[in-house]
Parts: structure tokens; sequence; C-alpha cells
């Protein structure tokens, strides 16, 4: 009897040691960086801050100097025509640039705007993540045709390959920082 309960705290004692070891793997791989700019933009967009954040780990991996080779820039990969944009959106009278997309306070703040309005027109973490990465237009027409979405809110096939596995990314960070 008593080897039976030693083996049983020894398991016990192992499962936690294994749970503490996942959880500084995935703290350490995927950080939180600018977590208090990223709780403020969640909070003044009524967003997930876990979404913003796994956002941020596909685009840049939180390096806020990162541009791709389509000229996005920053935390959010913003393209400077998006902010442009966005701009044009809110009663704020900025008039931020394509530098001013690598301050992480403009990137998240611009970035959270563009999700939320994301989310207010998709609803689910998929759906905002296609549109993030390919589009609100192309999205919008994917969901009206049948070959791809059977119900028009949701998509059941995402046409274009780089934004399939962009979805299954942000899908996937998104459940690790909800962990």
């Amino acid at each position: 009897f008593g080897e039976t309960v030693l083996a049983l705290v020894l398991l016990a004692a192992l499962a936690l040691g294994c749970r503490a070891a996942a959880r500084h793997y995935y703290r350490t791989v995927y950080p939180v960086k600018y977590g208090d700019l990223i709780q403020t933009a969640a909070d003044d967009n009524g967003l997930d801050p876990r979404l913003l954040c796994a956002i941020i780990k596909a685009e840049s991996d939180f390096v806020p100097t990162a541009v791709s080779a389509n000229d996005a820039c920053g935390l959010m990969q913003l393209l400077p025509s998006t902010l442009d944009w966005l701009q044009t959106l809110t009663p704020d009278d900025d008039h931020y640039t394509r530098a001013d997309l690598f301050d992480p306070a403009v990137n998240v703040r611009y970035g959270a705007y563009f999700v939320a309005r994301l989310q207010a027109q998709f609803g689910d973490v998929a759906t905002i993540a296609a549109a993030y990465h390919a589009g609100h237009n192309g999205v919008q027409r994917w969901l009206q045709n049948p070959a791809y979405s059977a119900d028009g809110v949701h998509l059941d096939v995402i046409p274009y390959a780089d934004t399939a596995q962009y979805v299954r990314r942000i899908v996937r960070n998104y459940e690790i920082y909800c962990q």
C-alpha cells in the first residue's frame, strides 16, 4: 500500500513538473511584450488582448522594427496605406506617417482599431485573421460564395494557401495565449 501511495505522489509531482516546464516553454516562446500597450489598446477597442498578442506574434514576433516584403511595418505589420485609411476613420487629428508605424504605441493603437473593425464585421478569430491577412473585402466575397462558406458567416474553405496557413497560425497562437 505504501509503495502505491509513493508511486502516486511521484506521478503527481512529475505531472506538476511537466506542466510547469510546459508553461515556462510557452512563456519563453510566446512572450507578451508591450503588455501595457496591448492591454490598453484591447480595452479601448473591446478586444481580447490575447488576440492582439496572437497577431503580433505571427506578424512580427514582437519586433517593433519589422518590415515585410510588402512594406508592412512594425509590431502588427500595418501597411502605410492602411494607416492612412484608418486615420480617416478616427476622430483624432493625428497625422502619422510610415515612420510612426515603428512606434509600438502608434502601431498597436491603430492595429487594434483595425482588428476591432474586423471583429465587428466578422466576429470569430479565424475569419478576423483571414481578413487581417487577405483583406476584409476579399473575405466578404468569400463568405458570399457557397464554395467557401456554407452559412455566409464562417469560412469553410480559404482559397489562398498562404491565408489558410496564416489563419491556422493565428488560431494556434491564440489558443496558446489563452492557456
